[in-house]
């Protein structure tokens, strides 16, 4: 019986599967002990992958306004009426809505679409994960990258986890702590309430469990920053060569986060909160892993506080010390690489000038994006005033509790790419089959820079398409045939990786250059692989000025 390798996909850690097929429709999935991310084991999540494969309560064609059309018709509804919605309204009343749960490949030709040709940046994109982790990475590094990877725990002499939520959202990272730890006496502090059994162990086990007030980690951590400059754990050499530190930064600091007010705010007495500084601080190996829920601000005032630690101390660039922030979704890195969402453009590029010439002539653009789109809250008013006349939504209606669902029926032109019947229901729609993860093809990028492989477990059925193929007949029939030739992945694949390169400066750490020339074959076999090498090695940041920069975590008068 055949066997496939593909992956898990349903969270940020990029597991690895090694699935057997039987007849019909028959998988038997196990971890895949070769990959790196897992090593064999897998958790309770990839038990949802046996949900996906009945066929019953799947889309199977495409459908306008509850009847079933062929493709054709379908394409062309689409493409006349998306036409007319621009040229009576313009490129800002169309906006993307990708819910999560697709491959690299399908955000790359989505972002393409949208900003290159139809020219709107209104992207909201809340299954890519934590926005406010990618926003976090940038201001401080220069780019949105993850300096660390799994592996550099064994290097840790202490791991400090902030939140439940990493071992919550991903219950292997767990199971790799706890054999590090056995293996090589490595420390864990854990800060967070405990609300799950899990949550409970892995705090009976820590060597130190703080249990802070839901919301007051990042004043905690803001105050560790103070304290380790109050007795001398700043690295001033490292400070002075690699990082910059902005007029008024440690005056701001230091207004609120003393211990008393830290102690106040995180329901801690000054006493505990001093133990844990001193733990922490007295620490050179120290690895932080944090999963900030949101995709807001809160979750970039996070990530900008541990990541002030780590700078200001020179713990970072080395093995074993390094923040890892985790993002919940499963391909939320591989998102942010191609750009497919509000903030960006392409390839961790910004909405400059240059940068906008630059990927306009890669993609041979007609209407390029000018500048940062709507999301969230600020998408959903666009809505409510009638600004938005066409939403297009890849994978998937909006959650039940996302401030779109609710709007849906003050948009004139619904298109839906969606596995599931019940998405459709009686609305006033396109909908237009696409494949559950079990059967998609691509690339997933994992939190730690790790490419792997998604292998389609099962054929498509019915008349279900991958969701990058449907963009690409949509882009095909609006006029745009020649910038949308894909037939396979692969050739999507190596246009990321060249559009990566072009006109790299070499200060972007995102280069998929080595593989921009890949072949069909090579691609089917392609092996988990990181870009990036190690980032920030010897104090060197994809900044303007090669420096990193602290950032306020707090609000600033």
């Amino acid at each position: 019986m055949p066997i496939i390798r593909s992956l898990c996909g349903q969270c940020g850690m990029g597991c690895g599967l090694r699935v057997v097929t039987g007849e019909g429709r028959h998988l038997s999935i196990a971890g895949d002990p070769v990959h790196p991310a897992n090593m064999g084991q897998l958790c309770g999540a990839s038990d949802t992958l046996s949900d996906m494969i009945a066929l019953d309560g799947r889309l199977l064609r495409p459908m306008i306004d509850g009847r079933t059309v062929g493709w054709d018709r379908a394409v062309g509804h689409v493409a006349r009426r998306l036409s007319a919605t621009i040229a009576r309204h313009g490129p800002g009343s169309v906006a993307l809505f990708a819910g999560g749960g697709l491959v690299t490949e399908d955000y790359y030709v989505a972002n393409k679409l949208i900003k290159g040709f139809i020219g709107s940046a209104h992207i909201d994109a809340p299954g890519i994960g934590a926005l406010g982790i990618g926003a976090a990475q940038r201001m401080a590094y220069g780019e949105d990258v993850g300096p660390t990877t799994y592996e550099d725990m064994a290097q840790a002499e202490l791991l400090l986890l902030v939140g439940t939520g990493p071992v919550r959202r991903h219950p292997l990272l767990l199971e790799r702590i706890a054999a590090v730890r056995e293996a090589q006496g490595m420390r864990v502090m854990l800060v967070g309430q405990t609300v799950e059994r899990l949550d409970g162990v892995l705090a009976a086990e820590a060597d130190l469990h703080l249990a802070v007030a839901p919301g007051s980690e990042e004043m905690l951590i803001a105050g560790l920053l103070l304290y380790c400059r109050e007795t001398g754990v700043v690295d001033e050499e490292f400070m002075a060569r690699h990082v910059t530190v902005p007029p008024g930064f440690w005056q701001g600091l230091a207004a609120g986060h003393d211990l008393w007010s830290v102690a106040r705010a995180c329901g801690c007495s000054p006493g505990d909160i001093r133990a844990f500084y001193e733990a922490v601080a007295g620490t050179r190996r120290l690895m932080t892993v944090a999963s900030p829920s949101g995709e807001g601000d809160a979750a970039r005032r996070l990530g900008s506080a541990i990541i002030n630690v780590h700078l200001a101390t020179g713990r970072i660039g080395r093995p074993g010390a390094a923040p890892l922030l985790m993002g919940r979704a499963a391909n939320g890195m591989g998102a942010r690489e191609v750009g497919c969402w509000s903030g960006e453009l392409a390839a961790h590029r910004d909405f400059s000038a240059g940068a906008i010439a630059q990927v306009g002539r890669f993609w041979g653009a007609t209407t390029m994006a000018s500048g940062a789109g709507l999301a969230g809250e600020a998408l959903a008013q666009a809505v409510k005033q009638g600004r938005i006349k066409a939403l297009l939504m890849l994978g998937g209606l909006p959650p039940a509790d996302h401030p779109l669902r609710a709007l849906l029926d003050r948009v004139p032109l619904l298109i839906l790419t969606t596995p599931w019947a019940e998405a459709v229901g009686g609305s006033k729609m396109v909908a237009l089959p696409s494949p559950p993860w079990i059967e998609k093809d691509g690339t997933l990028t994992a939190a730690d820079r790790l490419i792997s492989r998604q292998r389609h477990l099962l054929p498509l059925p019915g008349e279900a398409k991958p969701d990058w193929w449907t963009l690409t007949r949509i882009a095909r029939a609006m006029g745009w045939h020649d910038a949308f030739h894909y037939e396979r992945a692969a050739e999507i694949y190596r246009e990321h990786g060249r559009l990566t390169a072009y006109g790299h400066d070499g200060r972007r750490l995102l280069n998929l250059k080595r593989h921009a020339p890949i072949s069909n074959p090579a691609y089917q076999e392609l092996t988990p692989w990181r870009w990036g090498e190690v980032p920030f090695d010897e104090g060197r940041f994809p900044s303007p000025d090669g420096k990193a920069r602290l950032v306020p975590s707090w609000d600033q008068a």
